[in-house]
């Protein structure tokens, strides 16, 4: 007699992170992602930090100027409340939510989404940054992509601030970060 695997018909989600410095394609990966999910004529709804106005309001944009409509909001919270009926929730910038963002995640996933989130893993110090931690440990996937060093041409891991500008959270470009590989970090000033 033939048992049906409980799984079989039913939608499941999982969690992917994209993560690494600045200037390591994050986004753009994120974007490659969500143009293949919408090929497949899945439903996909993006998200980014409201206080992320660099490139574009209401759009995730790349340095190399790709770009894809995205909803801004002020909180994790937000997600649960606009998810609706979706295949694909994509979250740019993950570094900058609350800490409310990791069991938003989990419970997308538990609904049977597929959740892309990219962002930060290390700040301009080399430590940890916001929820990304947390969004690692619970992930079922992960992409940790890497930039070139300005410096030497090795590969980069690190996000370099240029500017003595105190703060953790310090929106910026190639005029303020630059990516540097773990001896040019430590020993170039």
């Amino acid at each position: 007699m033939f048992i049906e695997p409980h799984w079989q018909g039913e939608r499941r989600g999982w969690i992917e992170v994209i993560c690494g410095s600045m200037f390591s394609g994050k986004t753009e990966e994120l974007i490659r992602r969500l143009k293949r999910a919408k090929i497949a004529n899945l439903k996909v709804e993006i998200f980014k930090p409201a206080m992320d106005t660099r490139y574009h309001e209401q759009h995730i944009v790349s340095h190399d100027e790709n770009a894809i409509q995205s909803t801004p909001i002020e909180n994790s919270q937000t997600i649960l409340l606009l998810a609706g009926d979706v295949d694909v929730i994509a979250i740019d910038e993950a570094q900058f939510f609350d800490d409310q963002l990791p069991e938003v995640c989990d419970q997308l996933a538990s609904r049977g989404i597929r959740v892309i989130v990219a962002g930060l893993d290390m700040d301009y110090l080399a430590k940890p940054f916001g929820q990304m931690p947390y969004l690692l440990a619970k992930a079922d996937y992960i992409t940790k992509l890497h930039a070139i060093c300005v410096k030497c041409g090795n590969i980069a891991n690190y996000s370099y601030r240029k500017t003595a500008q105190a703060g953790r959270f310090l929106l910026g470009e190639k005029d303020t970060y630059e990516p540097r590989c773990r001896h040019c970090y430590y020993t170039q000033p």
